[in-house]
């Protein structure tokens, strides 16, 4: 029979699975099967609660940089801190920080569209932990200056 945990995680990956490129969740899928396969499941639930139980648009509005960023996608030097998901639980309209190919100067805060990012291949950081917009802007001047040096 299927375990608990397997079944969770089929559940958890149809959730996710908006969230992700078709490339990550292929991945991630064929991942669950292997012999790290409990590694991948614990991952599609963790990740799903944590889609789950974001803000939605305009719950942190206000907030600037003490928003917390709950999500971070890349694709090459390019970023993106999301803060709230879509108000109805989509992908079309979330809010957050973009910084496109590294370019800290042209940095914005705004609408952004999960859909559309992850269709150009944008990757889901797994690694990723919960902190402000203000600790995410801090890290990523340090780490421009130390390019710069």
């Amino acid at each position: 029979s299927m375990s608990t945990m397997m079944m969770q995680s089929k559940k958890a990956a149809a959730r996710v699975r908006p969230f992700l490129s078709a490339r990550q969740w292929a991945a991630m899928s064929a991942l669950c099967q292997g012999e790290e396969g409990e590694f991948f499941q614990q991952k599609f639930i963790d990740v799903a609660q944590q889609i789950d139980t974001m803000p939605k648009t305009y719950e942190q509005s206000g907030e600037g940089d003490q928003a917390i960023v709950h999500l971070h996608y890349f694709i090459g030097g390019s970023d993106w801190y999301i803060t709230e998901k879509d108000r109805d639980g989509g992908v079309d309209q979330a809010f957050g920080y973009a910084c496109l190919n590294g370019l800290e100067d042209f940095a914005e805060i705004g609408y952004i569209s999960i859909a559309e990012i992850t269709q150009y291949g944008a990757e889901l950081d797994l690694h990723w932990t919960l902190r402000s917009l203000g600790d995410v802007k801090a890290l990523r001047a340090r780490r421009a200056r130390s390019w710069a040096a």
